[in-house]
Formats: structure tokens, sequence, C-alpha cells
């Protein structure tokens, strides 16, 4: 029997309760967040972290459309692990490389280290990634997994990490990381998290540059987004790619982010449930997980609407998770 991850993304939850919301049980009660989220089968929570985020925890993406940040600076993550630690949740941390997201269409260097050489961003990752890792020790919240970037297909810290321009030192980059993680905690576990998991044209070129270059990682993690690509959600077309992945490069595999629409509750339990079931069906790994991103929201109380939450409003700055999240008590 394989044991079960079952994650959700919490990076807003503490600035979303700096801003007065509070969470109902299904029962209609109010609650703690990582209650109302352990009641409906999460067992782990997956955080973010920045690098120097602006202190209003506010992104201007583009001229039109702000993007709502969470508190993600160290001191802010260390406290919110704590209380995750505390409430028997296993953790990820994922390591942003940047001032704010860092995902396919954005690796921006963090302002600070903009004028550094190759060798002193080698630094950099090092030390912010082991700074990082000794904080959460040090308060009892030793990370069970660690991503080291997010989405990084196209690479990190462009264009000096650029999987185009500049693939050898993309990966120099990325051991950094990964060395780090492995000097303050051996045990914690470091994934390589890529997007668009069935799409072979953005994964491939990463994945052979990467093993090619001796990257080192425990873990492949992938996003699942049959939203954002337009296609129907497949289990078994989602299980045979994972299995094809584990295969060519011998690592275990993960979901780290999984959402659908949040008022399409039935729609967006099965993506849940694809994913569960795909994992279920992997082989030679006893531990698989599926990470839920931000299910605490809904599209109304964000800035750029972002519509992948699992929650709705029950009230004023009141929210209660849909029926999504319960396939995770399948």
């Amino acid at each position: 029997m394989k044991k079960m991850i079952y994650g959700v993304d919490l990076g807003w939850a503490s600035q979303l309760e700096s801003m007065g919301y509070r969470w109902l049980d299904e029962s209609g009660k109010e609650t703690d967040l990582l209650e109302a989220t352990k009641e409906l089968g999460a067992n782990a929570v997956r955080l973010r972290i920045f690098v120097n985020p602006p202190r209003e925890a506010f992104w201007q993406k583009q001229e039109d459309e702000t993007c709502m940040l969470g508190f993600c600076d160290a001191a802010h993550v260390v406290q919110m692990a704590e209380r995750i630690k505390k409430s028997g949740m296993k953790l990820m941390v994922g390591f942003h490389y940047s001032d704010h997201f860092a995902d396919p269409e954005h690796q921006d260097i963090p302002e600070e280290w903009l004028d550094d050489s190759d060798p002193q961003l080698e630094k950099r990752i090092y030390e912010r990634t082991r700074e990082v890792m000794l904080l959460l020790v040090e308060h009892d919240a030793a990370l069970d997994w660690v991503q080291v970037g997010n989405e990084i297909n196209n690479g990190i810290l462009w264009p000096r990490g650029s999987l185009k321009e500049a693939p050898r030192q993309l990966v120099r980059f990325l051991n950094a990381g990964y060395d780090a993680v492995k000097e303050v905690c051996p045990e914690s576990q470091v994934i390589t998290h890529l997007a668009s998991v069935l799409n072979d044209d953005l994964c491939m070129p990463f994945l052979e540059n990467f093993f090619a270059e001796k990257g080192k990682t425990d873990i492949l993690g992938f996003s699942y987004y049959p939203y954002w690509e337009q296609f129907e959600s497949d289990k078994d077309v989602l299980s045979t790619k994972l299995k094809e992945y584990t295969r060519k490069y011998h690592k275990p595999v993960m979901i780290a982010e999984v959402g659908g629409l949040d008022h399409d509750e039935e729609g967006t339990y099965k993506i849940v449930s694809d994913c569960i079931g795909a994992m279920r069906e992997q082989e030679g790994q006893e531990e698989c997980g599926v990470f839920y991103w931000e299910p605490e929201v809904t599209a109304a109380i964000l800035p750029d609407a972002y519509p992948l939450g699992a929650a709705k409003l029950a009230g004023e700055k009141t929210l209660q998770y849909t029926k999504a999240l319960r396939a995770y008590l399948s």
C-alpha cells in the first residue's frame, strides 16, 4: 500500500489572515485554516520563499495585472512552518530565486544579485538556501521536501541561468541549491519542479540537459493544469507520462502543483482524483504526492482574480472549501 501525501500550497494564508479572512469547516463552524484543510484529508503543506519580496506583498506583474504574493520572506515562512509542523503535517518549501514569483515566464534575478558574476550567483544560491534551511531547523521545522527553483523548464536567474543561453551554468546553479539543502538537512528530499507535465517540448529539453550535466535531485515534480493548457484531464494519460519519466531518468515523481476552476467543484474534484489515481499507479514508489496550489481562496478575493482555488465565499471575508479537496478522502 503506497503512502499518499495529500498536499496543499498555502503561501497566501498568512497574508489573508492579516487582512481579516477566516475559514469555516464543513459544518459551517469557524476554525483554523490548517484544521479545515486537515478535515478534508490533507496531510502536508507547501510554502514558497522569495529573496527580497516587496514589503506590501503585492507584485505589479504587468501594467494591468497585480498579483498577491503572500508573506513569503524568510521570517514569515519560518513562522508558518512552525505552525504547520505543530499541527502534525509534513512540509515542503519551494525556493523562488527571485524577489517575486518565478515560473516559465518569469525567472528574474533578485535586485540585490543583479551585478554578481556567475560564481557569485552560485554562492548566493548556496548561501540563501543554506540560511533558510538552518533557520527552519533551529525552529524545529525541518523540511520533508525542498524545491530548488519553481517551474524551471526554461531555467532560473535569466539570462544567466537560461536553459537556452547557459545550459551548463543552469545546472551549476541548481546543484548549488541541492548541496546547501543536503549539508543542512540530508534527509530532506530535493524536488526538481517543471511545468506542463504532458508537454515533451517543454519538459524534455530541460531534463536531457539536466541529467547530461550531472544535475542532482531526488524527485521530479510536475505541474498539472488542464484549465491553463486547454486539455481534458485523463488519469491514464497522466499515469503513462509519469511512468515514462521514471523509467527514463530513474527518479520518483510527484504532482507538485494541480488546480481546477473554483466554481466547478465536480470538474476540479475529478482533476484531483485523476492525479491521485495516476500517482497510485507509479511503480517502485512507496510514497506518492499530490499538491493543490492555493486551494484556500476563490477568484473573488484576489486582485488578479486567479480562478483555480478550491474555496468559496461564505460571508464577508469568510471562506469555506468546496467539494474539490474531498478527493483526498477517497
